[in-house]
């Protein structure tokens, strides 16, 4: 069974309550002085707390989205991804879908009525880099009336280390998205939904490193080029988008900041607006002092020339460590780059926060894209 999977969970819960309902029935038991009725008083405690913090991590894991797996939990998902190449006269693409499933909201049985998710694995030509990622097709993509359309598209990033699937089951972006379009509050439009962390378990906080990961190369090249292949989406910069969460916020800003001709418009949900050197990340620049400049986005701003794209930013007076710099960062954006921002009076950095701010970033978002 799967770390994710709710049985883990309800199987954790459930021990945790035999275990302490069977510490209270057999403590009399073994309230006696020797080592045998030491020990197994001892052994109850011992077993009913690491199920009671098993179970409540599990339950963080599912809210928050930490770890996709057990070997993601247990650091060993350490192999890079390896994109293959394919001989485009076969009709091979840089995207393989894997599976697909329904959108969970009422009819969502038929794609024309409630969309599609697709589990695909995209491959960067020029990055060297694949992922596998979640794409979200809107109901009228699957509609006869509109089968001659090109979509808007936005990038949805998590926080790190995240999974993809947190940005269905815990952030419910498809849902969410799914709810507005029907009540006309924003365009229909495809997600694509992955985590920053392409090359795990490293933190490359989207940053082409040399010598290493060109993960800002797989973002603003790779990836829009392999989706607008597959699907049916615009290929000019109004045409795309990018949101994120933490790290993923930071990234999209980055992204839209560094390649306005890729991506119109960028979210940043409590984002940051430096790149942190910590242990998870390792040396991000080599040396490079212009690279690590311009992963500074408070840098960028001053130093480098304003471009045509819109930036959204979030956060709350309470909550957030981010608030200060947010509002430098809202006082450095100058023409003609806009600035849009969603301030909370309390959040913490959490999913809670993100469902409050998702609505109107997607609304926020669908109003900056065109279709065409």
């Amino acid at each position: 069974m799967g770390l994710t999977s709710n049985k883990v969970l309800a199987l954790a819960v459930l021990l945790a309550v035999l275990l302490f309902f069977g510490t209270i029935w057999l403590w009399p038991r073994l309230a006696r002085r020797s080592w045998k009725a030491i020990t197994g008083r001892v052994g109850l405690l011992l077993a009913t707390q690491v199920t009671i913090f098993a179970s409540v991590g599990l339950a963080a894991n599912q809210a928050f989205g930490f770890y996709a797996t057990w070997a993601d939990l247990f650091g060993q998902e350490t192999t890079p991804g390896i994109v293959v190449d394919h001989d485009p006269a076969k009709g091979a693409g840089p995207v393989k879908v894997l599976d697909t499933k329904s959108v969970n909201v009422p009819g969502g049985g038929r794609p024309a009525t409630g969309g599609q998710i697709q589990k695909i694995e995209i491959g960067g030509k020029e990055s060297r880099i694949g992922s596998p990622a979640y794409v979200y097709l809107p109901p009228e993509y699957f509609q006869s009336f509109y089968r001659n359309r090109t979509f808007p598209a936005a990038v949805v990033l998590t926080g790190y280390p995240g999974t993809a699937e947190a940005l269905i089951k815990g952030l419910h972006y498809p849902q969410t998205a799914h709810r507005l379009s029907a009540e006309g509050k924003m365009q229909p439009m495809i997600l694509i939904m992955l985590r920053p962390t392409v090359a795990p378990p490293r933190d490359t906080e989207c940053v082409d490193i040399p010598d290493g990961p060109q993960t800002e190369t797989f973002f603003a090249k790779d990836l829009p080029g392999a989706i607008a292949q597959q699907y049916r989406v615009g290929t000019k910069a109004r045409n795309w988008g990018v949101i994120g969460d933490s790290t993923g916020g930071y990234c999209a800003l980055k992204f839209a900041l560094h390649h306005p001709g890729q991506y119109g418009a960028a979210a940043g949900l409590s984002a940051y607006y430096k790149a942190p050197i910590d242990v998870t990340t390792g040396d991000l620049f080599h040396g490079d002092e212009q690279l690590e400049r311009d992963a500074d986005l408070m840098w960028y701003l001053d130093h480098r020339p304003a471009p045509k794209t819109s930036l959204l930013v979030t956060t709350s007076k309470k909550g957030e460590d981010n608030y200060r710099d947010t509002l430098k960062f809202i006082d450095k954006v100058k023409e003609p780059t806009r600035v849009s921002s969603i301030t909370l009076e309390s959040g913490g950095h959490n999913f809670n926060t993100w469902r409050r701010e998702i609505p109107a970033t997607l609304q926020w978002m669908s109003g900056r894209l065109d279709d065409n």
